[in-house]
């Protein structure tokens, strides 16, 4: 399985400058291939190489390598749309491979800039040590936010899915993030807590229309991402860990298109909204598939309406968000868990019916 982990770079002032350098002129000459490739209507590596390659280099100043990476990112971004010609940011990522990068250890790397070669530090925790030999392929340089990052990627071996002797129903939702079988609620009143502060601070500098607020809003933007991946994994490293320890799988309910589908209150819908729950998902299948914890996506018609105990259903059995309660048995409960527990059983009786965490999972959804 191929994980991209996020490794930070600390060059200082002049090595900065250099990266920088690079980049833009990295990107510049991007554009300018992409203006052939859109007139030659050609996504071709090789016909657009010998087309811009000479120029390239005596324009933007570009070393040979340098200028077929130009080349072949362009190329496989045309390729995607050719109704349209691809633009580059101006500090878009650079894509290295072995002949321009270089490892120097676990704390340097080597790496191509216009003013030549450069040996930068780098910051790197046990889990990005222990991986390390592992790295397969190229290596993107990442500039955000002010602080320069290589992403690379690495192949980690995946054990052999367990049997197991049962499963573990998650519910996903917008008060509670996710519910599980056994009862157990997820990241509930204090993160709501808190994207409901981030909404009105939003708000505020949205109705501001100035270029101070414009980039405060692209700040808190960051910071909110950053904060809904950081509860994402630790959601999801929790619920793999209980599955993996009590030898059960993971049954979700395949939400594909779920926002078109769901009809909520005009209150509801911020918090609808605010929420990565297809990273959620992501991420308990890759880290279910590195623990050897299989995952199966279940129908999710009437999980919140059906009853466990008589198998009635009925939009009536669920009065409120949070509670359940049968109007055919009686039987009551915590509505969360109760869905949750119908997905278990769901994933138990039809699994072949079932989704599979085989599918495959974007390498950037490790970071």
């Amino acid at each position: 399985m191929n994980l991209t982990l996020l490794i930070k770079l600390q060059p200082n002032a002049d090595q900065a400058q250099a990266l920088l350098l690079t980049m833009e002129r990295f990107n510049a000459a991007c554009n300018t291939i992409a203006a052939t490739a859109f007139r030659e209507h050609t996504a071709n590596k090789i016909r657009l190489q010998k087309l811009v390659y000479a120029d390239i280099r005596a324009i933007f100043g570009l070393s040979a390598q340098m200028t077929v990476r130009a080349v072949s990112k362009v190329a496989e971004a045309y390729k995607r749309d050719k109704t349209v010609q691809p633009t580059f940011r101006t500090h878009g990522a650079i894509v290295y491979d072995p002949r321009i990068l270089s490892w120097k250890g676990l704390d340097r790397v080597s790496i191509l800039t216009l003013d030549g070669r450069q040996i930068i530090p780098v910051v790197m925790d046990g889990y990005h040590q222990a991986r390390m030999d592992r790295i397969r392929g190229q290596a993107n340089l990442v500039y955000r936010a002010g602080t320069f990052y290589l992403a690379v990627v690495v192949d980690v071996p995946e054990p052999p899915p367990l049997k197991p002797d049962d499963w573990l129903g998650v519910d996903l939702g917008i008060v509670n993030i996710a519910a599980d079988s056994d009862g157990r609620t997820y990241s509930g009143g204090q993160v709501n807590g808190l994207r409901k502060r981030h909404a009105k601070l939003r708000q505020r500098l949205q109705k501001k229309e100035t270029k101070s607020a414009k980039r405060l809003l692209k700040k808190r933007r960051r910071k909110e991402a950053r904060f809904a991946a950081d509860v994402n994994h630790r959601i999801a490293k929790q619920l793999v860990t209980k599955a993996q320890g009590t030898r059960r799988g993971i049954a979700l309910e395949d939400l594909t298109g779920i926002r078109d589908r769901m009809t909520v209150s005009r209150a509801q819908r911020r918090r609808q909204h605010s929420w990565a729950f297809y990273q959620l998902r992501q991420f308990i299948v890759y880290k279910a598939r590195l623990a050897g914890v299989p995952v199966v996506f279940v129908n999710p018609r009437n999980t919140s309406r059906t009853c466990p105990q008589c198998g009635l259903i009925d939009k009536r059995n669920r009065p409120n968000q949070a509670s359940f309660r049968c109007i055919g048995c009686g039987f009551a409960g915590p509505a969360d868990t109760i869905a949750a527990g119908n997905i278990a059983r769901r994933a138990a009786v039809n699994r072949s019916d079932a989704g599979s965490a085989a599918e495959q999972v974007p390498a950037s959804s490790a970071l």
